[in-house]
C-alpha cells in the first residue's frame, strides 16, 4: 500500500525563491472532496497526474498518483468542482530533505504554503528560515478545501 506522510506550513517569507531547484506552473482540480477520499487531476507544467487519496490520519494517509495524458487531464479538468487551484510550485532541498513550496494565484492570491514528505511519522528534521506556522491537520489548508 502507499502511504503519504507529510507535514504542512505556513511561509513566513519569500527567501525560498533563492533556494529552489525548479519551478512548476500547476492547475489542479477535484472530481472527489469527501473528507474520506479525494480524487484530484493535475498538471504540472507539461505532465498530467490523477491521484487517489484516502482520510487524512493526522500526518498519514493513503495516496495513489498515477501520470495520464494530458489532453485527458485537460478534459477533466472541465468536469471538476468549483475552483480549479492555480499556484506555482518551487522544489527546495534543504539538509537532506526536499521542501515543495505551493505559491497560489487567482482567488487565494497572497497564500503561500510549504509540505515536507516523510519516511515515517515520526522521522526529525530541520526547518528552513521561510517556514512558520505548522498546518498540518489542519483542514482549512487542505488543497481540497482551498
Amino acid at each position: 500500500m502507499a502511504f503519504e506522510i507529510e507535514h504542512k506550513y505556513l511561509v513566513t517569507n519569500d527567501c525560498y525563491k533563492n533556494l529552489a531547484t525548479a519551478k512548476f506552473h500547476i492547475f489542479q482540480g477535484y472530481l472527489c472532496r469527501e473528507p474520506e477520499r479525494t480524487v484530484r487531476v493535475r498538471i504540472k507544467t507539461d505532465r498530467a497526474y490523477i491521484t487517489v487519496k484516502g482520510k487524512n490520519e493526522g500526518a498519514k494517509r493513503l495516496e495513489f498518483e498515477y501520470e495520464i495524458p494530458k489532453e485527458d487531464a485537460l478534459k477533466m479538468l472541465e468536469i471538476c468542482q468549483s475552483p480549479i487551484l492555480e499556484k506555482v510550485r518551487y522544489n527546495v532541498p534543504y539538509e537532506g530533505k526536499l521542501w515543495e513550496v505551493d505559491e497560489f494565484l487567482g482567488s487565494k492570491k497572497g497564500l503561500t504554503l510549504a509540505e515536507i514528505e516523510l519516511e515515517s511519522e515520526g522521522e526529525s528534521y530541520s526547518k528552513p528560515g521561510f517556514i512558520g506556522e505548522n498546518v498540518t491537520g489542519n483542514p482549512k489548508y487542505y488543497n481540497s478545501n482551498l
